[in-house]
């Protein structure tokens, strides 16, 4: 997007070059360090890895943590820093297995064979505060066995061997409310195991060795089913040829790992089509993409050079080693990063922060490039996405992937314009995937003083005020489509300096019914407000990009890079105001013109 200038990952140095050459052709990727940060050990399995901003939190079987060569008791839960590897005092404990974790909000979500949590009745699924290791009220009975959980979209949602949740018939499939904790009425079914979940706005992946999801035919081991209905979604039937036991999406596609004769790593299109496909000698248990480059994890030993293998997964035609670990570019060319971990079962599970640059791997191996990481290890890329301040760059930009605090996010720019959620009436700063990192969802639609309010705000400054000087500002937007027979609701402010009296304004907007967006400025002696609105509806739940430009005597929107509207504006319009820039609304009371769907990659550009 124009004038977002996203941090350039630092690639592995091979030997004095610079860039990483691939296997079987030049390609350029930036990968994480191959050399282990400092982190503990564990004395037993670890099954899980979840980041939450600049905290690693893991789930297994274990009892303690091994810091510097002495046992610090952790049962089955720990938490670390992710910045400098430091075991944090944070240790709920299970009294069994933990298999999966997922992370919304405050709270960590953990499922698994336990039955009690801190010694409290927690049947297979918990929630736990992500500052205390304090249970919340969430209880539940599960029948089965839970394996995968991930969270999106208002929801918890729950994969495994499951038939029952509380007494309700569930087929190895099952959503909780984010808001309250209840069971939720998504209940997609498969006719076998799900071993994995992962979640997009638009849909909920499922992979393992079902061959029918929601008894239709031709969705066997990963299929695709609606985030809120569950519904099958027929665009999309891959049909891997064996049992996907790791599944991750962004905005390229799907990635699966897989089992079988050998293991695979396979890209595929939202269409389901195949992109790439690398093949190793071993399962692939664990699949993660961080900045477009795709990190497997299993018990194999090589990766094969071709797609071609024999008994017992041998690689036929070559290969190179590649130990538990290996990192694939955008192209599915297989990439030198080689950390080499030993071990049986190898790796199990990896997560990515791409706020921090950096990727965790936990399993059973006890060591990696030669160093003792015994079932967890981190690799660090470059210091969190903050960047100089170029003259001629942003004077504000914001992705959403870098939170310094609950609820502060850094501004990219360098320009230190901090955001701080401001909120009312039960409203909180909520995240979703999107492209490789995350975007901030607003509260729902609602009408009344009592719904929802969440506003981002920086402190009020001259460096954001344009006066007379072109003005360039814009996002990336998801508005979902207005309910049927929605009239009457006020815009939605997206993005807004100022106010229409006093100083003067600019403001990105959304009609929130007919859901086309535009542009305003007020003079800052205020007066007409001038605004170009688009004609084309963005409310359909897609993802667009907006941009706001004033150059001399006209005001312009475009919308996924076309302009769709033009008005006049005065030359001599200043705006100048002292009131602080937001973003969802002019503030938390009642008629705030509150904003109620999804942002990312907000940016404000002054000048030539």
């Amino acid at each position: 997007m124009p004038y977002i200038r996203k941090a350039i990952r630092r690639s592995l140095i091979v030997a004095v070059g610079l860039v990483l050459i691939a296997t079987g052709g030049a390609a350029i990727a930036a990968v994480v360090t191959p050399d282990p940060v400092t982190s503990p050990s564990f004395n037993g399995p670890v099954y899980a890895v979840a980041y939450r901003g600049s905290t690693v939190y893991v789930g297994g079987n274990f009892t303690s943590a091994i810091v510097g060569g002495k046992a610090v008791p952790r049962t089955r839960l720990a938490a670390l820093d992710a910045r400098t590897g430091a075991l944090l005092d944070w240790k709920p404990s299970a009294d069994a297995n933990v298999r999966a974790l997922a992370v919304a909000g405050d709270v960590v979500y953990a499922t698994g064979d336990f039955d009690t949590v801190n010694g409290t009745p927690r049947d297979a699924i918990a929630g736990i505060s992500a500052r205390s290791g304090a249970l919340t009220s969430m209880r539940h009975t599960v029948v089965g066995q839970p394996n995968a959980l991930a969270t999106g979209n208002g929801r918890l949602y729950l994969g495994g061997r499951i038939t029952a949740v509380d007494g309700v018939a569930r087929g190895n499939l099952a959503a909780f409310t984010l808001a309250t904790g209840s069971l939720d009425r998504w209940a997609p079914t498969t006719d076998d195991v799900v071993n994995a979940v992962a979640v997009t706005p638009k849909r909920v992946y499922l992979g393992g060795r079902f061959h029918r999801t929601n008894k239709v035919g031709s969705t066997l081991r990963l299929s695709a089913v609606d985030p809120a209905t569950g519904a099958v979604d027929l665009a999309f039937m891959p049909k891997p040829v064996s049992q996907v036991f790791a599944v991750a999406a962004d905005s390229a596609g799907v990635y699966v790992a897989t089992g079988g004769q050998g293991g695979r790593a396979v890209a595929y299109t939202p269409a389901g089509v195949a992109r790439w496909t690398r093949v190793f000698d071993g399962d692939a248990q664990a699949i993660a993409v961080l900045d477009g480059t795709t990190y497997v994890g299993g018990h194999f030993d090589k990766a094969c050079i071709t797609t071609n293998n024999g008994v017992r997964g041998v690689c036929t035609d070559g290969s190179v080693p590649r130990g538990k670990l290996a990192a694939i570019d955008a192209q599915g060319n297989l990439l030198p990063w080689a950390p080499q971990a030993n071990g049986v079962a190898g790796t199990r599970q990896i997560a990515t922060s791409r706020a921090l640059g950096s990727i965790s791997a936990v399993g059973d191996f006890t060591l990696v490039a030669s160093m003792s990481r015994k079932r967890y290890v981190a690799f660090s890329g470059v210091t969190p996405r903050t960047e100089s301040a170029p003259a001629d760059g942003p004077v504000a930009s914001y992705n959403f992937d870098s939170a310094i605090a609950d609820g502060t996010f850094d501004d990219g720019s360098g320009h230190r314009h901090l955001l701080r959620a401001v909120t009312r009436n039960g409203g909180q700063v909520a995240m979703e995937p999107h492209a490789s990192g995350q975007a901030l969802t607003f509260p729902p639609r609602c009408s009344g003083a009592t719904c929802p309010r969440l506003v981002l705000r920086a402190e009020a400054t001259a460096d954001l005020n344009p006066g007379t000087k072109p003005l360039r500002f814009g996002a990336a937007v998801r508005l979902a489509s207005p309910p049927a027979g929605a009239t009457g609701q006020d815009g939605q402010n997206i993005l807004q300096k100022g106010y229409a009296t006093g100083g003067g304004q600019y403001k990105l907007q959304v009609d929130g019914v007919s859901g086309k967006p535009g542009c305003a400025l007020t003079d800052r002696a205020g007066g007409t407000t001038y605004v170009a609105r688009s004609r084309t509806s963005i409310a359909d739940d897609q993802w667009h990009t907006l941009e706001c430009r004033r150059t001399g005597p006209s005001l312009a929107i475009t919308v996924d890079d076309q302009v769709r509207s033009t008005v006049a504006v005065p030359e001599a319009l200043t705006i100048d105001s002292e009131q602080p820039f937001s973003l969802g609304g002019k503030g938390v009371g009642a008629d705030n013109d509150q904003f109620h769907g999804a942002l990312d990659d907000v940016w404000i550009h002054i000048g030539d």
